[in-house]
Parts: structure tokens; C-alpha cells; sequence
């Protein structure tokens, strides 16, 4: 029975059902919720929260670079907060307007030591040690959550998704696998009546995506029977990480992507012939779509 509020301990007992092993990622690969989420719901909380208010043109840019159009896609919130500020101290109109960016070190102190980049962890951060950067971040986090809580709603699956995980499920356990807050998970694939389809639904909470795919599956199923979606480089580590198989889902071609996953990319799976060439030519295409460097870096060296 699917649940957000899972333990590692409950995700190191899950035992299969199925020979096939599929974890899911959630914003932006099964919702298109990435966009509403950071435009409407964290970028307006991290100029408010920061004193951003004088450069909130740069702070939107950077932000929106980082989380939706680059190769951080997906990222946890935390180290995405940390480098958006380094991105923003390194821009000239920043420095032009003598805007001084919060010093996250103490945030990025902690990102180094806990392996759970959650809400309670910080709180309980917070409360040993009073850090007021840290106070800071939780006050955001918690704002954001609360803005997120208002605002997404009756966003509904990408086309195919529910006719793949009614597939899909005839043969896999299915897990959503995401750095998204549980309550959020929860809340949201219970909407739209998909929580049913899945075994387990994994947050921010129980650790990386890594730990999710490796505690669930490690050791539980046969070499090429584990699959991770997503729609983000980070899902991609995820997989690599667990010696697992990866399907993308094209940021801006969603639609074409669940289409080409439910009648090409799960036959392939399940009959063992996805890995190589297939795969290949799935992450050549992926990764093209989302760049290291941001515009206004390249236009500064004439690219």
C-alpha cells in the first residue's frame, strides 16, 4: 500500500511481487507541476525571504536557469538554493547594484552531513543549534510548502501516464521515486486517484532518489529488470548509481515522451533489449536539452 510517510527501514523490507522493479520520479515527469511550483510558489518566497526585492529580475532568471532549464533540473531544493546564489553573486548587474547574496556556508555545511535534505532534519538542525541562516532557510522551505499546499491543484497526469502505470503494473513494482516533500506526494497522486497503482511513494524525507531505488530494489531483482523515469539528470545519477536502466521524459516534450515509453520503451523492458543502443540514443537525446552554462555567461564570451 502506497504511503508518504515510509521509513528507510520500510523501504529496505519491501519485498517484490512482480519480476520488474519501475521508480518514478513526480514533478515535471508524471505532473506538470515543475513550472507552477517555481514560478508561482518558491521564486517569489526566496525574494521575499532573502531581500531580493532590488534584483528579483536576476533572482526569477537564475532560479528558473537552475531548476527547470539546466542540468540541475529536479535537484533538492537546499542545493538548488545554493547554487542559485552562487550564480547570482557571479552576475555583473548583480554586483553593479551592491546587492549582498546571504552566505549560505552553514546551509551547505548541513547539506554535507545529513543525508535526509527535508524539513524535519532542518528543524531539528535549527532547534539544536539556533543558526539564523538556517532559521532562514527553514522559514522559506516552510513557506514554500505552505504557498505550494494553495496554489497546485487539479494540475492532472501528462497524457499516457495512468495508461502506463496500469500496464506497467502487470508485471513491476512501482515506486515514486523524488525529492518532492511526502505530504506534497501524497496529497498529489492521491488527487488524481494514482496513489492505487503504486507500491510505495518516496520523498525528500527518506534520503536521495539513490537511496530510494538502492533500498527498495538493491538485491531484490534480476540484473536489467530496474527501471527509473525522470525527467531530470539527477534521476539519471539515480539509476547509474543502482546499476539500473533510465527512460527520460524530454522537459517540453512530455506527451511524445509517456507515448514513446508506454508503446516502445516498457515492451523493450520487459522483453530485455532496452539497454545499449536504445538507451543510448534515449540520453543522447535527453541531455542535449538541458545545459551547464546559462544564457547570459554565454552571451558574455560571444557564444
Amino acid at each position: 500500500m502506497a504511503a508518504a510517510d515510509l521509513s528507510p527501514d520500510t523501504l529496505k523490507r519491501f519485498q517484490p511481487s512482480k519480476p520488474f522493479f519501475i521508480g518514478i520520479d513526480s514533478d515535471g515527469c508524471v505532473f506538470d507541476t515543475m513550472e507552477l511550483k517555481w514560478k508561482e510558489c518558491f521564486i517569489p518566497n526566496v525574494v521575499k525571504h532573502f531581500g531580493l526585492q532590488s534584483i528579483s529580475k536576476y533572482a526569477r532568471e537564475v532560479t528558473e536557469f537552475v531548476n527547470l532549464y539546466s542540468k540541475w533540473r529536479g535537484i533538492n531544493r537546499f542545493p538548488a538554493l545554493v547554487r542559485c546564489f552562487d550564480l547570482l553573486r557571479e552576475r555583473p548587474e548583480v554586483r553593479k547594484r551592491g546587492v549582498e547574496i546571504p552566505d549560505l556556508a552553514p546551509l551547505e555545511r548541513w547539506i554535507e552531513d545529513e543525508s535526509k535534505l527535508g524539513n524535519p532534519a532542518l528543524r531539528s538542525k535549527v532547534e539544536q543549534t539556533g543558526d539564523p541562516t538556517l532559521g532562514m532557510v527553514l522559514e522559506w522551505s516552510l513557506a514554500v510548502n505552505a504557498a505550494i499546499a494553495d496554489m497546485v491543484h487539479g494540475v492532472a497526469p501528462f497524457p499516457g501516464v495512468r495508461e502506463f502505470l496500469v500496464q506497467a503494473g502487470r508485471k513491476a513494482d512501482l515506486a515514486v521515486v523524488s525529492q518532492t516533500p511526502g505530504e506534497a506526494l501524497a496529497r498529489e497522486w492521491q488527487e488524481h486517484d494514482l496513489d492505487r497503482l503504486v507500491s510505495l511513494i518516496c520523498g525528500q524525507e527518506l534520503g536521495t532518489k539513490t537511496d530510494h531505488i538502492r533500498l527498495a530494489s538493491g538485491g531484490k531483482y534480476e540484473a536489467g529488470r530496474v527501471l527509473m523515469i525522470g525527467d531530470a539528470p539527477g534521476d539519471r545519477k539515480a539509476a547509474d548509481s543502482n546499476g539500473a536502466l533510465f527512460f527520460p521524459v524530454n522537459p517540453g516534450d512530455e506527451d511524445a515522451s509517456w507515448d514513446r515509453l508506454l508503446n516502445e520503451g516498457l515492451p523493450k523492458f520487459f522483453e530485455g533489449s532496452f539497454a545499449g543502443d536504445y538507451q543510448k540514443q534515449l540520453i543522447g537525446t535527453f541531455e542535449a536539452l538541458l545545459p551547464e552554462t546559462p544564457s547570459w555567461q554565454r552571451a558574455s564570451h560571444g557564444a
